[in-house]
C-alpha cells in the first residue's frame, strides 16, 4: 500500500464479527457506484493482486445471484456466490452464501468530488471472523487499490 493510500485507508473492528475498512477515493460517488454495479468494470477489479474473474451471473437487484470464479495466482480457482440484499447509490449490500458466510456493506459517501467508501464484512460468528481477518485485511486493502487503479481508468 502506498503511503497517499495509507493516509486515507483505515481498518477495524466495528461489531465483535466485524471488519470495516474505510478509504477516501478520488473519485466522484457515482463513477464508483458504477464500478462496483456493472459486471464489465467490477471483474476487471475484484479481487486481491494478482486475481481474475470469470462471471457467470450477475443479477443486480435485492435478491439477485452473483455467482463468479476468483482465479487465484497461484492456479486456484476460488468459487463464489453472493446474494444482493439492497442496491441503492449510497449503499449495496451483499450476503456471501457459499464459505466463508459473511455479510458484505459497502457504503458511498460523498465528499464533494471524492468518495468515502466503507466497505465492512460481519461474518456469522467468531471462528470464522478469526480464520479470515488475518488474511481479509491485507486482501481488502489490495482490492481497493485495484479498484482506485480502475477508476483512473474510467476517468479517461
Amino acid at each position: 500500500m502506498t503511503e497517499n493510500h495509507a493516509a486515507n485507508s483505515e481498518t477495524s473492528s466495528a461489531e465483535e464479527y466485524e471488519l470495516v475498512t474505510t478509504r477516501v477515493i478520488n473519485a466522484s460517488p457515482s463513477l464508483v457506484y458504477e464500478a462496483w454495479t456493472k459486471p464489465e468494470h467490477l471483474a476487471q477489479w475484484w479481487g486481491p493482486n494478482g486475481f481474475t474473474n470469470t462471471f457467470h451471473e450477475f443479477d443486480l437487484r435485492p435478491g439477485g445471484t452473483w455467482e463468479f470464479v476468483m482465479h487465484g495466482p497461484n492456479g486456484v480457482d476460488y468459487p463464489n456466490k453472493s446474494e444482493f440484499v439492497e442496491i441503492g447509490p449510497e449503499r449495496i449490500v451483499l450476503r456471501h452464501v457459499c464459505e466463508p458466510h459473511y455479510q458484505l456493506t459497502a457504503t458511498f459517501e460523498d465528499l464533494g468530488g471524492t468518495t468515502r467508501l466503507t466497505w465492512s464484512q460481519l461474518f456469522e460468528n467468531a471462528a470464522v471472523f478469526n480464520a479470515i481477518k488475518k488474511i481479509a485485511t491485507p486482501a481488502n486493502e489490495e482490492n481497493l487499490d485495484r479498484l482506485e487503479a480502475h477508476l483512473q481508468k474510467m476517468s479517461i
